[in-house]
C-alpha cells in the first residue's frame, strides 16, 4: 500500500472513532487520550533515548495530568503535569545512567508537558460548560481539514519549501492549502452553530491554522535533532501516534485560552 493510500485508510478508519468518542465525552475521552498519551510518551522516549529520559516520570506525570483535567479542572492538570518535575528528580537520584541531570529531567518534563499537558487541553475543551462538544469536534476536524489540505496541496503544487532545514516536505503552497481549509471549517463549525461570532470564529480558524502547524514544526525539529524520520509504524502513512498528534498538542491549548479570551 502506498503512502497517500495508507494516510487514507488510517484517517477514514481512525477519525470517525475519535469523533464519536468526543460525542460520548466524559470518561470515554479521558480513555482515548490516555491511550494516545502513553504510546506517543513510549515514542518520544524511544526518540529521545541520547537524553536518557526517565520514562516512568514521564508516563506518571502525563496520566495525572489527564486525571486532573477530567476531575478537576486546568488547576489539576497543571498540578498533575508538575509532579512531573518531583518524579523525574527521586528517578534521577536513583539511577545509573550517565546522562547529565539537567539533561534527562528536562527532557523528562518536556515530554510529560508537550505530551499529556496538550492532550489534556482536548479534555478540558470537552468538558467546557457550554458547547464543549461543538469546540472539541471543531478543533479536530480543523486540524484534520488543514493537515490533509497542506499534504494535498504541497503535493500538488508546493514549490517553495517552508522550512527546508527542519522539515523539507513542507511548502508554502501547501500551508496557503491547509490555512484555508482550517479556517473554513471553523468558521462553519463555531459560527453555524451559534457559538461565536463571525470575527471570532474567524480568528480561531487562524490560531489552529498557525499552532496547528508549530505543532508539526516543533515535532519535525525534535526528529531532526535526533536524526529520526519517524517516530513509528503504528499508524502506517502517517507513522507512530506522535506524528499523528503532533499538531493536535499545540492547537488544542491554543484554541482553548483563544475560547477563553472571548467568552469569559
Amino acid at each position: 500500500m502506498s503512502n497517500a493510500a495508507s494516510r487514507v485508510v488510517v484517517s477514514l478508519i481512525g477519525l470517525p472513532i475519535v469523533l464519536e468518542v468526543v460525542h460520548l465525552g466524559g470518561w470515554w475521552v479521558f480513555g482515548v487520550a490516555g491511550v494516545a498519551a502513553a504510546i506517543a510518551l513510549h515514542e518520544y522516549c524511544l526518540l529521545a533515548r541520547p537524553l536518557a529520559p526517565l520514562a516512568p516520570a514521564g508516563h506518571i506525570g502525563a496520566m495525572l495530568a489527564l486525571v486532573g483535567a477530567e476531575v478537576g479542572g486546568i488547576g489539576w492538570m497543571i498540578g498533575g503535569v508538575l509532579t512531573t518535575f518531583l518524579l523525574a528528580f527521586a528517578l534521577k537520584a536513583i539511577s545509573e545512567a550517565r546522562q547529565a541531570a539537567t539533561i534527562a529531567i528536562s527532557g523528562t518534563v518536556m515530554g510529560a508537558l508537550w505530551i499529556g499537558g496538550g492532550l489534556a487541553f482536548l479534555i478540558l475543551l470537552r468538558d467546557l460548560p457550554a458547547h464543549g462538544e461543538l469546540a472539541a469536534l471543531s478543533v479536530l476536524l480543523a486540524v484534520w481539514a488543514g493537515d490533509t489540505l497542506a499534504y494535498v496541496g504541497g503535493r500538488l503544487v508546493g514549490r517553495h519549501k517552508m522550512a527546508p532545514n527542519t522539515s523539507p516536505g513542507k511548502t508554502w503552497e501547501g500551508f496557503v492549502f491547509g490555512t484555508a481549509a482550517t479556517i473554513f471549517v471553523a468558521f462553519v463549525t463555531f459560527y453555524k452553530a451559534g457559538f461565536l461570532t463571525i470575527g471570532q470564529s474567524i480568528v480561531v480558524g487562524v490560531v489552529v491554522a498557525i499552532a496547528a502547524p508549530a505543532g508539526d514544526l516543533f515535532e519535525s525539529l525534535l526528529k531532526r535533532d535526533m536524526d529520526v524520520k519517524d517516530t513509528g509504524t503504528l499508524l502506517g502513512g502517517h507513522g507512530g501516534m506522535l506524528d499523528r498528534i503532533d499538531a493536535l498538542l499545540f492547537a488544542a491549548p491554543a484554541v482553548y485560552f483563544t475560547i477563553l479570551a472571548f467568552t469569559g
